[in-house]
Formats: structure tokens, C-alpha cells, sequence
């Protein structure tokens, strides 16, 4: 059978649709064999068209020949599961207080739960994708977070958040051995100590750890708002670390924006470039890759 004449409104089409693939060529370039570290929570969690766009832009990276590493939170369920246990929830300085039973919630949900229907989506549009948990090969090895809270002319108050760790040590091996195999890791940021402990771990900090650990080329927070806005509502486009530290003391940065941005500290410099993008925008994780002027807040060293 004959193929069918292109129209010149198609042939237009298709020119355009070249020339974008084109335009792209220097940064696949420059972020071939690399690793990118997303992730990924917030409404693109939640959003079926935002999920399925999610899915195909790490699938399409690994295409291409980038290595996605994608570490996830799940605070919304892990809530919801707790409230449908009866298990009451306590809240003390942003960091959910994480009794044992709270922590087999914690865990059912995220490596049982979250975890498994993040590597689904993957692997249904396309991609082989591997769930861990930091107890895996001791991928995250954890040590228990020490909160205090400095008073004035008193002693500080130490508070007790019970199974709340922060990241020790990653096992970049496991992570390696993956990447080289051609599967995408999915993380879930729950993590052991030494004698066994399993700790719950902010998933922002579990992927500026991860980030930094494997010398990453990128670090993509996903966030429910634009990126970091200045006092006058504006986006901020990009950064140093010198103003990092400046917007969190002026007072510009505030609430969750606030450990998202040391998050990035910690990772820089090990990692190249670190960005708060918004999850809300279809292709953001390409969209901030693959463009002259991204759509978030880069902070550079």
C-alpha cells in the first residue's frame, strides 16, 4: 500500500517537532551516562496525567542514556493509614513523632505501598524499574535524628522524636549495580542502624544524600509551588550558595521551603546543580533538563 501525500499543514507540524528534538541534542549531550536524582512527591503523586507524564520523563531518560534515581515521600498516606489505625499523630518542629507502631505504619506504607505503585507505573509505561528501601543491601544506613530547640537564658529542649533517623551512610553499590544493569532504582527513604533499627527518614534529605553520594549531575526536588519565590512574589531563577544561606536568614525562604533548600546545601558540591521545580507542570523534569531557562529555582556551588 502507498503511503499517503504529507499535507503542508502536517510537513509544517512535523518541521516544528524536528527542530524541538534538535534543540535538545546539547543537553542529552551533556547528560549522557549521568545520574539524576528526582524526587518525587507532592501533587504529581496524586495527579493521574501528572503521573503518567512523570513516568514517561524518567523513562525517557534512561532511554537516552541518563540514569534516573527517584526517591519518594508519602506523608499523605502514611496519615491517612494511621488515622484509618486509630494511631494518633503527633507533629513536633515539621517531623512527624514516630513511635513503633507508627514506624510499621511508616514502613508498610512506603515500601509496601508507595513504593510498589511508583515502580508499577514505571514498568507499565515502559520502564524496568526496581524498588529498594534503605534496608536493602544497606543501602541508607541511618542513625537516630537529635532535635533540640534553643531557649533563651535555659537549657535547650531536646525533643524525642523516637524512629526518626537522618542519613549516615549510602551504599552507592547497590545503587551502581542497578544503574549498570539498566533498571531505574525507586527509594523509599526508610533506613537501619547498625543493631537493626529501622528509621523513618525525610525523603528530601534521603535524595540530597543519595544525590551526593553518587556525585550526581543533577538533584530535582518536585514541589507543589513554583520554586522559591522572592518578597515580592517573583520567581528566584537561580542562585549560589551564598544566597541560599542569605534567603533562609532574611527570611525570604519559609516554612517547607526552608529544609528543601538545605537539603540542596548538603548535597552541593558533590552534586553539580541542584533545583526546586514544580511537580504541578506537566514534564517538568524535562522541562527544567532539556531548556535554556528551566521553570524552577537552580542553586549552583
Amino acid at each position: 500500500m502507498k503511503k499517503q501525500p504529507i499535507s503542508e499543514r502536517d510537513m509544517k507540524r512535523y518541521q516544528k517537532q524536528a527542530r524541538g528534538i534538535i534543540e535538545t541534542l546539547p543537553y542529552i549531550s551533556e547528560f549522557y551516562k549521568k545520574t539524576v536524582v528526582i524526587k518525587y512527591g507532592g501533587n504529581a503523586m496524586i495527579d493521574e496525567d501528572l503521573k503518567k507524564a512523570f513516568a514517561l520523563n524518567v523513562i525517557l531518560l534512561k532511554y537516552i542514556g541518563v540514569n534516573p534515581v527517584v526517591v519518594h515521600g508519602g506523608g499523605p498516606q502514611i496519615g491517612k493509614m494511621l488515622e484509618a489505625l486509630n494511631i494518633p499523630t503527633q507533629f513536633r518542629q515539621g517531623y512527624r513523632v514516630t513511635d513503633a507502631a507508627t514506624m510499621d505504619v511508616v514502613e508498610m506504607v512506603l515500601v509496601g505501598k508507595v513504593n510498589k505503585q511508583i515502580v508499577n507505573l514505571l514498568n507499565m509505561h515502559g520502564g524496568r524499574a526496581v524498588g529498594l528501601s534503605g534496608k536493602d543491601g544497606m543501602l541508607i544506613k541511618a542513625e537516630r535524628k537529635e532535635l533540640a530547640i534553643e531557649k533563651d537564658d535555659t537549657a535547650p529542649e531536646i525533643i524525642d522524636l523516637g524512629k526518626v533517623g537522618e542519613v549516615a551512610e549510602v551504599n552507592v553499590d547497590v545503587i551502581r549495580t542497578m544503574e549498570q544493569s539498566g533498571f531505574i532504582p525507586v527509594i523509599a527513604p526508610v533506613g537501619v542502624d547498625d543493631q537493626g533499627n529501622t528509621y523513618n527518614i525525610n525523603a528530601d534529605s534521603v535524595a540530597g544524600a543519595v544525590a551526593a553520594a553518587l556525585g550526581a549531575k543533577r538533584l530535582h526536588l518536585l514541589t507543589d509551588v513554583p520554586g522559591l519565590l522572592d518578597k515580592d512574589g517573583e520567581l528566584i531563577t537561580s542562585m549560589d550558595r551564598n544566597e541560599a544561606f542569605a534567603v533562609i536568614e532574611d527570611g525570604t525562604a519559609k516554612g517547607g521551603m526552608i529544609p528543601k533548600i538545605k537539603c540542596c546545601l548538603e548535597a552541593l558540591p558533590a552534586v553539580e546543580k541542584a533545583h526546586i521545580i514544580d511537580g504541578r507542570v506537566e514534564n517538568c523534569v524535562l522541562l527544567e533538563m532539556f531548556t535554556r531557562s528551566g521553570i524552577g529555582t537552580e542553586i549552583t556551588p
